[in-house]
């Protein structure tokens, strides 16, 4: 066989021909792209999604508060722990600012409306909502959110937290049969509630150990809510004679509470550094306007009253769906002690109890026995939620098998709730043999 030697023209025009070729080919597929990303709706971006109505957005740049309160660049957009700031987030066209452009923050997902020319840039300013704490504890959860709660949740929710908005922001919460909200601190054990909407994260006592059950779960003697019973007044964890809302005289239960958080925590620094003394406590005694009946709506003294809790709860799963609220209904029941402007800021320490509308956020039903969710201790307990006010009796809200009511002359457990501050450290993973501890 005769080998042909190609010829130095020949070889120079065939490179030619190739390198045509490779162009074309690139130009088909760059145009492709282009054309597919014009007609594409989002955009995923590391751990968000940036959803744009126009193709040529062809900058968008990212800022996440840090712990020293200052922006720091960013290539992902933060699915959880952060808001979106609107003052400072804005788009611009050709490096002018364009404040017909709206950028909305839902979900994880960052939406720019309202542009509709080439060359827009837009600069994403998010603020810190989960600190420290909030981040260790959400580390490795799936966030989902309840719409119903229609019935008690007694499944095995480890590896899951659920959010829902309160005044602060987003609250994440735990619920069902959870074991893998344990925390120690200040010489005790506790179930962590919910991380509120500010970053604080709010637990309630649980004892001397992981493995305590009934009235050990509680403080050592039980307490009345209040020793009288027969004035609407006595429904108030603080209270004044014939005011709805009065904050002149404590509760007996809040004494209990008070002297053991005076004994345990106040009298070290350690402690009461790392506790919040901003978020505070409902015990929400806004008379019901929802009652269908004539009576119900007094609010003081002797007359007939049945308080928003009652409403919203009970009611409500008579009716298929309880609407619990991490909000509070009257700044003055929102007990705090620095309350920087919202709150009675009537405590003298930052501990209150625990909510009626938490207990059903955590999966107990008004009403509906449930003992496999992390609240049921087999004993009953206190919430700082009123009930009603009839038959010459104040009730208010307690936990036992199920959520329920009693006679605030009656001697229950006490669980003393706080918050701890969002910029505490935590170890730990949160399960009773390796709980959350905090640094």
């Amino acid at each position: 066989m005769e080998l042909k030697v190609l010829k130095k023209d020949h070889l120079t025009r065939n490179i030619v021909i190739g390198l045509l070729l490779i162009a074309v080919i690139t130009t088909l597929i760059l145009n492709f792209t282009r054309a597919k990303y014009r007609s594409t709706a989002s955009v995923q971006v590391a751990n968000g999604t940036i959803n744009y109505t126009l193709s040529d957005l062809n900058l968008i740049a990212a800022y996440q508060e840090n712990e020293e309160g200052e922006y720091v660049s960013t290539d992902t957009i933060p699915t959880s722990g952060y808001a979106l700031n609107t003052s400072e987030s804005y788009c611009a066209v050709d490096d002018v600012k364009d404040e017909s452009i709206t950028i909305e923050y839902v979900d994880g997902k960052v939406n720019i409306l309202g542009t509709s020319q080439k060359g827009t840039k837009c600069y994403l300013y998010f603020d810190l909502t989960c600190g420290v704490a909030c981040q260790a504890i959400l580390a490795d959860k799936t966030i989902q959110e309840r719409t119903s709660f229609s019935s008690t949740l007694t499944s095995n929710t480890n590896g899951t937290i659920y959010q829902a908005p309160d005044g602060d922001g987003t609250s994440y919460y735990f619920a069902g049969n959870t074991t893998e909200n344990w925390l120690s601190f200040a010489g005790f054990y506790w179930r962590i509630i919910r991380i509120n909407g500010d970053g604080t994260v709010r637990i309630i006592y649980n004892g001397t150990s992981t493995s305590t059950t009934g009235s050990g779960t509680q403080l050592s003697s039980t307490s009345t809510f209040n020793s009288s019973y027969n004035n609407n007044a006595y429904a108030g964890y603080m209270y004044t004679f014939n005011q709805v809302h009065g904050l002149g005289t404590s509760s007996t239960i809040k004494g209990r509470v008070d002297e053991w958080y005076q004994n345990n925590i106040a009298n070290n620094t350690d402690y009461t550094s790392k506790i919040s003394t901003t978020i505070g406590f409902c015990g929400d005694r806004s008379p019901s306007t929802s009652d269908s009946t004539s009576n119900g709506l007094g609010g003081t003294g002797s007359a007939i009253t049945y308080y928003g809790a009652l409403i919203r709860l009970y009611n409500g799963f008579n009716q298929g769906n309880a609407s619990p609220t991490y909000d509070c209904p009257n700044d003055s029941d929102l007990y705090t002690v620095d309350g920087t402007g919202i709150g009675n800021e009537a405590l003298t320490y930052p501990v209150g109890l625990i909510t009626a509308d938490e207990i059903v956020y955590a999966g107990g039903g008004v009403g509906l026995s449930n003992s496999s969710y992390y609240l049921y201790t087999n004993s009953s307990y206190w919430t700082m939620s009123p009930y009603a006010f009839e038959s010459a009796l104040v009730t208010v809200f307690i936990v036992s098998g199920n959520v329920n009511y009693s006679g605030v002359h009656i001697a229950r457990g006490v669980r003393p709730v706080i918050n701890l501050s969002a910029d505490v450290e935590l170890s730990g993973s949160g399960i009773a043999s390796d709980p959350f501890v905090v640094v």
